[in-house]
């Protein structure tokens, strides 16, 4: 791949068992039509074509229908941030519900027909609540996603499932500088009726505080794309009502702000313009419980219960906090209500092909816990290709030891800190890292650093992880006081979100082994035993400048390929 198939306008080649996909950063017209698709389906050797993305599906699906005993395959598209993963993703789902219904069987073809849309129409909404807009990507997946394709004998689509991972929750209340929130929010913001507008209370050029760069227009910002895929996958216009209440209730959340009061010993102050009434109407929960909820903390002494004013800083991580838990567990009940319209019963499928869109690896100016899941996610799945395909030149992956190994790792330091009974020190923990991990290679330290940090030397190259907020980020703690509220909530949605759906609380369960990390890991894990059943195709994407400029190409963006081949490869 190179300058020149950018100017010709070539943007696949094949490397070796790998499919290399160039990010164009523009309409290609009839790249990828239905002609295009029935040419690659029809022909006797695809591979004879021209490099495409639908030569890699055709041969999955071949070596799922051309077996007596099919094995199920898993397609892994991978690649930096912005690289054109969810792309290629989307190209490969309408493949196969292209392909895999065309069927002559008249009596399952309206069967066919709605799985196909149904299984279609779930990437938006996705994309939806789970993307957004950074300063790599217009369009970054900030979750992982695989989604199972589920076919019958006859190699009928029939079904599929989705399963996700690590959903950047903290983005919800903390949008990183220059980048944007989730796209449903500006959908909404751009999208809605006047009507609509007033129910939210969601007037024209109301400014909210997490939702910046909101004067940015995107192709993303499709409001009615994403209500038409939720009337196709059966959520109502009730529910439909519901669940924009809550995300309107979330935005007027962010609005809320606190200032210390003069005396330690009673409540902080709220604004006079942001006393959470209108958040608390939109969720359905009564404003004076949510506002001593957000103030007042609840201390257990044996029996009895002691009620402490929260210092400003805390009223304003239990603001964040339960915009968070509202909108990860709103997620959650899309991606259960998604696999409920679209999952076939196990008794009308047979084989599946798996579609795992990854995170892309990231760098950015400063990275924390949510970099680090990424990160060693690509590594595990670099692993992964190495041991499958180059056996012979695999290196030893003292990286992911580095990051999982057994019995010291960073992982297994932080799980440790973030159990301890003690409000978490920076210093401390860096110390620690220091102690235990200074015989590995694969990890240093900037002494002279005024941001406590670690420095981890990844296949792609090396990233600095800022160690302030990571403890806390992994225990992920949420007070009862709100899960508590949000149960009393007459937002039907809500309430059952937080009623039939025991939330994970570490304040419950006293000192939690649950923790991002260890969620994480176990999710990773499982999605690891799936590839190693199934017989994987790999598509890496990569992109030119981030100025989409054809003939000239960032220094860092040739080593960062550089970097990809050899780890892909091995070393020439």
């Amino acid at each position: 791949i190179s300058d020149e198939h950018y100017n010709v306008k070539v943007f696949y080649t094949h490397a070796g068992c790998t499919l290399v996909a160039l990010n164009p950063f523009q309409p290609i017209p009839d790249l990828y039509s239905l002609d295009v698709m029935k040419e690659y389906h029809c022909a006797p050797q695809p591979k004879e074509f021209k490099p495409h993305i639908f030569i890699v599906a055709e041969e999955a699906y071949r070596n799922v229908r051309g077996q007596l005993e099919p094995v199920n395959q898993s397609l892994v598209v991978s690649g930096e941030s912005g690289a054109g993963k969810t792309w290629t993703s989307r190209c490969l789902m309408k493949y196969y519900a292209t392909v895999a219904a065309s069927s002559s069987v008249v009596k399952s073809q309206n069967t066919v027909e709605r799985i196909e849309r149904r299984v279609l129409d779930s990437n938006p909404i996705m994309e939806a609540f789970g993307n957004a807009c950074t300063l790599r990507n217009n369009n970054s997946s900030r979750f992982g996603k695989y989604i199972q394709l589920q076919l019958d004998r006859c190699q009928l689509l029939v079904g599929a499932s989705v399963q996700t991972y690590l959903l950047e929750k903290t983005r919800v209340a903390c949008p990183p500088d220059n980048e944007r929130n989730f796209h449903i929010f500006y959908q909404m913001m751009k999208g809605a009726t006047d009507e609509q507008r007033k129910e939210w209370k969601m007037p024209r050029g109301q400014r909210f505080t997490w939702l910046p760069k909101s004067e940015k227009t995107l192709e993303e910002d499709c409001f009615h794309e994403t209500v038409e895929a939720m009337v196709h996958l059966g959520i109502n216009a009730e529910r439909q009502r519901q669940i924009f209440r809550i995300l309107a209730g979330i935005l007027q959340l962010g609005n809320v702000n606190f200032s210390s009061s003069a005396d330690e010993s009673q409540l902080c102050n709220l604004d006079e313009q942001s006393k959470g009434i209108g958040s608390a109407e939109l969720l359905c929960v009564p404003a004076e419980e949510l506002q001593t909820c957000l103030r007042v903390r609840t201390l257990k002494a044996g029996k009895q219960s002691v009620l402490k004013p929260c210092p400003q800083a805390e009223c304003s991580m239990r603001r964040d906090c339960l915009a968070k838990v509202i909108y990860a567990q709103l997620f959650e009940w899309l991606v259960t209500f998604i696999n409920n319209s679209i999952c076939a019963d196990e008794s009308m499928w047979c084989n599946f092909i798996g579609v795992l869109d990854v995170y892309g690896f990231e760098c950015f100016h400063i990275n924390n816990l949510e970099q680090l899941c990424i990160n060693y996610a690509n590594e595990k799945l670099q692993q992964h290709f190495v041991a499958h395909y180059l056996r012979a030149q695999q290196e030893e992956y003292v990286c992911l030891d580095l990051i999982e190994g057994s019995p010291v790792s960073v992982f297994s330091l932080l799980n440790e800190e973030s159990r301890l009974n003690r409000v978490s020190d920076t210093k401390t923990f860096r110390t620690r890292l220091e102690k235990e991990l200074c015989g590995n290679a694969n990890i240093s330290w900037d002494k002279f650093s005024k941001e406590p940090h670690f420095t981890v030397a990844h296949y792609a190259g090396k990233v600095n992880y800022q160690i302030q907020g990571m403890v806390e980020k992994n225990k992920d703690p949420v007070p009862p006081e709100l899960i508590s509220l949000l149960q009393k909530s007459d937002n039907p949605l809500l309430h059952q979100i937080f009623t039939d759906k025991e939330t994970e609380n570490p304040t419950n369960k006293g000192l939690s082994k649950v923790t991002v990390v260890s969620k994480f890991k176990n999710s990773l894990e499982s999605l690891m035993r799936i590839l190693h059943t199934t017989t994987p195709h790999y598509t890496r994407c990569i992109k030119p400048n981030p100025d989409c400029k054809p003939l000239t190409f960032q220094k860092e963006e040739v080593d960062m390929w550089r970097l990809t081949a050899t780890g892909f490869f091995g070393k020439r």
